[in-house]
């Protein structure tokens, strides 16, 4: 079959990548002069399957309140009127319950535990390298309350048989040394050994020149203005270059993915959460991060990418501003400084900020629609590197008309629907995708 795949971030490319070595003949279509140049481009580097959990928890709201008031907050809310805001808001606090939070992270570990040995299944098939290191992540608490705090995870891990390891400030420092200079801020730690770590835009490159050469068509600065539908099907994809027809179309344009389909009567929902990171070069290898450390009351991923270390975390709900606000470089900043003492200037980093595509649920949106030849592969939240290669399978073998060797018939759109169907007539309006 021809499939064209909507978006080149680390999704599109990896479904783009499962779907040709399926036998069909696939194109990528992207705005962009390159892949991995938007969402994908400087994320926090982790692959945590164990860490996945929504934000959608029991306490967000009362701590979102705290946060309001904090300087160094991992979640701020500008204030906006915008009823698509409210409304996904309104769902994200529906599913702040202990029975939904229970629900939501079970779901997200089991796609994001398949994509590591996905991932893991792709590195031996093609000796493929991007700074990938498999040395476990570090869950870092600075209060004991937080340490207290993490039992819900440890249930759901346990369920899961995700191996972890609960650690002292002694285990935590023998885990990563360069926390040495740290250890009056730590309390103790929770470990997952099976996790991994890797820069997602040298992946992301790397695969797409792989997937040229196994015959996937990729083409850069196209604009996508429309889907067109037709007798309940998707007909073709208008762009700035012309109209382009497949059999199946699969949708992967992260925080812009709403847009692009919500005049067919699909309401994803998917509100963009700006993140933001610093890439700092390593001054004194001592002192550096060996894997990943996540400071806990920050929310912020202190990863290392060979010769560098990524800083990356907080949510911002904006909209789709990618501004840089000097005060999240500041709270980074903070984290990295304190947490590894003397590793690198943060001064001299690089600042980005880049918007994660998030579900009120956490879980992502992956498989088919009610229309027939339309396929999702979008919703990853934080989680898109780390639920890449995972998702990305499930949705080949879907469109293939294979069984996915994980439970996936509640990862779709289908759990939003509730007995409605979306209309798959007329033309969707232009977007800015």
């Amino acid at each position: 079959m021809k499939v064209i795949v909507l978006g080149a971030g680390v999704l599109g490319v990896t479904s783009a990548w499962y779907l040709a070595k399926a036998g069909h003949e696939v194109t990528v279509i992207d705005r962009q002069t390159g892949p991995a140049l938007e969402t994908s481009f400087a994320n926090a580097g982790e692959i945590s399957p164990g860490y996945s959990s929504p934000w959608a928890a029991p306490g967000i709201p009362l701590k979102a309140l705290k946060w309001m008031f904090q300087r160094h907050a991992p979640l701020v809310i500008q204030p906006r009127l915008d009823w698509q805001r409210l409304s996904w808001m309104a769902r994200m606090l529906g599913n702040c319950t202990s029975a939904a939070y229970a629900v939501n992270k079970s779901r997200m570990v089991r796609v994001a535990e398949y994509s590591r040995d996905c991932l893991g299944a792709l590195r031996a098939e093609t000796g493929i390298h991007y700074d990938e290191r498999t040395q476990g992540t570090l869950q870092v608490f600075r209060k004991q309350e937080q340490l207290d705090g993490a039992g819900k995870d440890i249930e759901v891990l346990k369920a899961d048989g995700v191996p972890f390891e609960v650690l002292d400030r002694a285990g935590c420092i023998a885990a990563e040394p360069g926390l040495a200079g740290a250890a009056d801020r730590i309390v103790g730690g929770l470990r997952l050994p099976g996790d991994e770590t890797g820069d997602c835009f040298k992946f992301t490159n790397r695969l797409a020149e792989m997937a040229a050469a196994a015959g996937v068509t990729f083409r850069w600065g196209v604009g996508i203005e429309a889907l067109e539908a037709e007798a309940g099907r998707i007909s073709a994809v208008r762009t700035d270059q012309g109209r382009m027809v497949a059999d199946r179309y699969v949708l992967a344009l992260g925080p812009h993915s709403p847009l692009l389909v919500r005049h067919l009567g699909i309401k994803l929902p998917i509100y963009p959460l700006k993140g933001y990171s610093l890439t700092i070069d390593i001054q004194d290898e001592s002192r550096a991060p060996v894997s990943t450390v996540m400071d806990e009351t920050y929310k912020v991923a202190i990863t290392r990418l060979g010769d560098r270390i990524r800083v990356g975390g907080l949510a911002e709900i904006a909209g789709y501003d990618l501004s840089l606000n000097p005060r999240r470089r500041a709270t980074l900043a903070k984290s990295v400084s304190e947490m590894f003492v003397g590793a690198g200037d943060p001064d001299k980093a690089q600042f980005w900020t880049g918007l994660r595509p998030m579900t009120p649920d956490g879980t992502p949106i992956v498989g088919a629609t009610p229309i027939p030849n339309l396929f999702l592969n979008t919703g990853h939240g934080t989680l898109g590197w780390t639920m890449s290669a995972g998702s990305s399978r499930v949705l080949a073998d879907v469109i293939s008309g294979r069984r996915p060797d994980i439970q996936s018939e509640d990862l779709g759109y289908a759990r939003y629907l509730k007995g409605r169907k979306p209309a798959a007539t007329g033309v969707l309006q232009p977007a800015n995708a």
